[in-house]
């Protein structure tokens, strides 16, 4: 695991809001950006001396924090003279399929940003209307050639899957609509109705496929990417070789990092804490609310299991000091005969099928 750390920045803000959306997220005029964006620079300056670790990946989420634009130049420049900021940084942005692609580009590529998470979510326009997007999946197309004229090297597109009116039909379409662009990383999530959605309250009006036929689309999804060249490493991201968010990646791996922004989380020295979902808030300048310890060998295996590496005993064992449980092994031993976690040597990691019910597993190993 890598000692350096990663900053998260927040963008509270969306040109519209997703009918599926939990995020913390709301339209703001370009006056609010202005002031948010003075508002975490000042953060950003803040928190500079108290993260002891160099940084190696920077993440803009949210939100839709393309938004930021002109002031992206601003932010990452505040970074960079706040934080260690290391020479091979991954600097990642997310944005929308947007007609306005060329200028976001532009001052994104200006600012530094060299990995862009685009929010394809669906290759079909009535599924993209359906949720509630503002683009269609021509927009997606036109997204990424002008980031490929503009320099951009490393591209992941978003995917949703189980989504209403969906079948093993249209979410093929996707994915080939997707590979057909050549990303260099795919993240695909199974949709979940929240609460305080628009799709919460009008659930029972939605057509949406029932659990089986969501686990048949999620095994659907896993062999075509993985026979694209797109290696499965978490369960909800596929890379080509050597392009793995590493940022995300320092999540699940136990790395420090700290989160700006309403709503952003940060693990730092074992300790977690995060910032309100309050806008006004963080613009009067807040502080962080603590939330507990965390970095502990529960969680340690809670999170390796979500990778597709993950765990092995000589590994939790020189970070514990002891051998991962009986208990443990045994329970791993019976959902490795159902199909649903392989084990070699000393290495315990889920299948396909056993992280579509990760959840569960992970709890019946840790009971």
């Amino acid at each position: 695991m890598t000692d350096n750390g990663g900053l998260y920045l927040h963008v509270p803000f969306c040109q519209k809001k997703c009918r599926y959306c939990d995020f913390y997220s709301g339209f703001a005029d370009e006056t609010q950006i202005d002031r948010y964006c003075k508002a975490l620079i000042r953060s950003i300056n803040q928190w500079g001396g108290k993260f002891h670790r160099p940084i190696d990946t920077i993440y803009f989420g949210g939100g839709t924090p393309s938004l930021l634009n002109h002031r992206l130049p601003d932010v990452i420049k505040a970074v960079k003279e706040s934080f260690n900021v290391l020479p091979e940084t991954e600097i990642t942005l997310e944005m929308n399929p947007t007609g306005n692609a060329e200028e976001i580009l532009y001052f994104a590529k200006q600012a530094g940003v060299n990995r862009l998470s685009i929010g394809m979510q669906s290759g079909i326009d009535r599924e993209l209307e359906s949720l509630g997007r503002t683009h269609t999946f021509s927009d997606t197309e036109n997204t990424v050639k002008i980031a490929r004229n503009s320099g951009f090297s490393d591209i992941s597109l978003d995917l949703m899957i189980g989504l209403p009116d969906s079948d093993e039909d249209t979410l093929t379409e996707s994915l080939k609509k997707a590979v057909a662009l050549n990303p260099e990383h795919i993240s695909a999530y199974i949709l979940k109705i929240e609460e305080n959605t628009a799709f919460y309250k009008k659930a029972e009006n939605l057509n949406l496929p029932d659990d089986d036929d969501v686990c048949d689309q999620y095994l659907l999804m896993c062999d075509y990417l993985k026979g694209k060249g797109y290696g499965h490493y978490e369960i909800s991201n596929f890379a080509k070789k050597d392009f793995e968010s590493r940022h995300n990646l320092k999540y699940w791996l136990g790395a420090d990092y700290l989160g700006l922004g309403p709503s952003a989380h940060s693990f730092m020295a074992n300790k977690r804490f995060f910032y309100p979902r309050d806008l006004k808030g963080f613009i009067e300048g807040n502080s962080p609310i603590p939330d507990g310890e965390g970095g502990g060998a529960e969680e340690f295996i809670m999170l390796r299991l979500r990778l597709k590496s993950g765990i092995t005993e000589t590994e939790y064992c020189e970070k514990f000091g002891k051998n991962l449980t009986d208990t443990f092994k045994k329970k791993a031993q019976l959902f490795q005969k159902n199909g649903l976690m392989n084990i070699e040597n000393d290495r315990y990691y889920l299948t396909d099928s056993g992280m579509l019910l990760s959840n569960s597993i992970i709890t019946e190993c840790l009971e």
